[in-house]
């Protein structure tokens, strides 16, 4: 290219030098670098045009891997020739010297443990076959990518405007225009980044390294379902009418659904003894990289049943009489609850109700892989609202959605939860997304007795959308199967990363998530603020942005709900969950503009409901 200073390369070469081998072997490198999990020093090795999207895909990748604790580092050509190749130009000779130390740097960053992601344009194939050997003959793995865009897409882009300068003939020896690319022969792995998105790119290079075992299966967010194949399940089923069983209850069989449809991915079933210690004291788990999961997904069974069934190789789950799972290889292991309770809720009151679940409940857990024979239906009336995770991601494509939005909710949505999702989506939308689509996912498993339960939930639900309140043609109502344990920042975690799993990309916190009072004090039991803060801070959340709840109130004067400001604290009122459920008992309306009209219908309805009942 012209306006390249030509500097001289031809340097005398060194003698007398002799290489000297490390002290420290490359296992105990992969020791410390990094999760655990070994050595995973490595090339990524991106080439193509121009414009092709290398830079972009690079310093994706980088992102995404040290986000998942994967130590990595990105060698981008041009910051390349800002330092240790500013000496050379744009000849073939200066070319290949270019690509020859950008190997040897790649080589000395993949002996140190780390994934190096390189995108030079490197056109040539001789030098790209000479990169893979050097860093090949050092025993480190090369993976060869072809960001294949075509000559138009790339001329199109032109962030540059180098292709420009090229065409109006200031550019000599431009790439693509009057200098040759040679296309990679049998490179690992090729993207037409003209046809897919950058997110699908990164999904598919991480695959790569995943089958090449150079990142842990447990980072790529596929979804994990425990369903028994269609051409396997009369063959498990017979052996299921064999096993020794266990009875489970409804809170169990909610757990299997949520183990069965993928939401707790990578768990293979209910949890064994270290995958439950690692939760309990660590909040994440270890064995596939670094993967938040922040609550124990466990089977309680007596002492009776563990003394029957310890040394089985497997046993058959039933619920009233049905035969739903298989659970492989059971393990064993004693139910320690105060400790569970203390660590998980913080407090081990027995008025809690979950904690008083667990403290009536089995003195044993029993872990170990889930073979589910069927898709779990509640036949409820409810069951088509109830999408798996692979159902929702679907959902999201057929509807092009470019930003997922999740709302978690155990109660009706009231103005002031719309106008935080209202303005979510406006705020989206100023960023640039074109498509935000809203998943409004309320719990559907095991609540405590005051709560609304779910079907009157979604008839609200329905009549908000119903309404306008929220829009019906950019929005998803769908039931989270999982049951709620009311132990706040521990939980909102396991709310978000289930979400995650789902595909959803932006999640709403909101005050006091997945709390309650205190059913001794009748004060918090955790501080309102901190679960969105342990939100932003929490490990393994990595593909998901927080959005942290806005205080909305009732605007008297605007006669609506608004986005709370102290320096007008006269102009609000706060309405209380009790007040608006006494309200509700009585018959009465609320405030104008505090929740859609024919929302509030169905509440009153509700609680009327009750009252004639008792």
């Amino acid at each position: 290219m012209s306006g390249v200073k030509k500097q001289q390369t031809d340097l005398n070469r060194s003698t007398n030098v002799v290489f000297q081998a490390h002290h420290v072997t490359r296992s105990k490198r992969g020791q410390v670098v990094g999760t655990r999990g070994g050595f995973r020093g490595c090339t990524v090795w991106l080439t193509g045009l121009s414009g092709a999207g290398k830079t972009t895909i690079a310093f994706a990748l980088e992102e995404y891997l040290v986000s998942h604790g994967i130590p990595c580092y990105s060698l981008d050509g041009d910051n390349i020739r800002h330092g240790l190749n500013k000496n050379l130009g744009f000849t073939a000779t200066d070319r290949e010297e270019n690509i020859r130390r950008i190997a040897e740097v790649a080589k000395l960053f993949a002996d140190a443990g780390l994934v190096c992601i390189t995108s030079f344009i490197s056109p040539y194939t001789k030098d790209r076959d000479d990169a893979r050997k050097i860093l090949e003959s050092a025993g480190l793995p090369f993976f060869e990518v072809f960001i294949n865009a075509p000559l138009e897409v790339c001329e199109s882009r032109d962030v540059k405007g180098l292709y420009k300068k090229a065409r109006a003939g200031e550019i000599k020896g431009f790439t693509g225009i009057d200098a040759e690319y040679e296309r990679p022969e049998a490179p690992e792995l090729v993207l037409k980044t003209g046809e897919i998105t950058v997110n699908e790119c990164i999904r598919q290079v991480v695959d790569l390294l995943r089958e090449q075992s150079i990142v842990p299966s447990g980072i790529t967010e596929e979804v994990n379902e425990l369903f028994v194949p269609e051409n396997k399940l009369k063959l498990v089923q017979v052996d299921a009418i064999t096993l020794p069983t266990i009875s489970i209850t409804k809170l169990d069989l909610q757990w299997v659904q949520v183990l069965a449809e993928g939401w707790a991915t990578p768990l293979k079933g209910f949890m064994r003894e270290r995958e439950f210690l690692q939760v309990q004291h660590f909040g994440n788990l270890l064995d596939d990289g670094t993967i938040n999961q922040s609550i124990p997904i466990v089977l309680p069974v007596t002492t009776e049943t563990k003394q029957r069934l310890d040394g089985c190789a497997a046993v058959a789950l039933e619920f009233q009489g049905t035969l739903v799972a298989i659970l492989r290889q059971p393990e064993f292991y004693e139910h320690r609850k105060e400790e569970r309770c203390a660590r998980q809720w913080g407090t081990t009151c027995p008025q809690h109700p979950y904690i008083k679940m667990v403290m009536e409940g089995g003195d044993w857990l029993v872990g170990g892989d889930l073979e589910v024979l069927e898709r779990i239906r509640w036949n409820d009336g409810l069951d088509q609202y109830r999408f798996t995770p692979r159902e929702l991601k679907q959902k999201f494509k057929e509807m092009k959605a470019d930003a997922i939005f999740a709302f978690q909710l155990r109660n009706p949505v009231h103005n002031g939860h719309a106008l935080l999702m209202q303005d979510t989506k406006r705020r989206l939308l100023e960023r640039g997304y074109k498509r935000p689509v809203l998943l409004l996912h309320p719990l559907g498993g095991w609540t405590k007795d005051d709560d609304v339960p779910l079907d009157w939930r979604m008839k609200q639900h329905a009549a908000v959308l119903e309404e306008g309140v929220l829009d019906p043609t950019s929005t998803i109502v769908a039931i989270f199967p999982s049951p709620m344990m009311y132990a706040g920042p521990t939980e909102v975690q396991w709310h978000c990363r289930a979400r995650m799993i789902a595909g959803a990309n932006f999640y709403i916190v909101g005050r006091d998530p997945a709390g309650m009072p205190h059913p001794e004090t009748k004060q918090d039991i955790y501080e309102p603020t901190h679960g969105g803060k342990v939100l932003t801070m929490a490990p393994g959340l990595t593909s998901v942005e927080i959005i942290p709840f806005r205080v909305a109130a009732y605007n008297k004067t605007k006669r609506a709900m608004d986005f709370y400001d102290k320096d007008r604290h006269t102009e609000f009122e706060f309405i209380s969950g009790t007040r608006m459920r006494k309200l509700a008992r009585c018959g009465e309306n609320p405030p104008d503009g505090f929740m859609a009209p024919k929302a509030w219908k169905v509440l009153t309805e509700y609680y009327s409901s009750i009252q004639k009942d008792q």
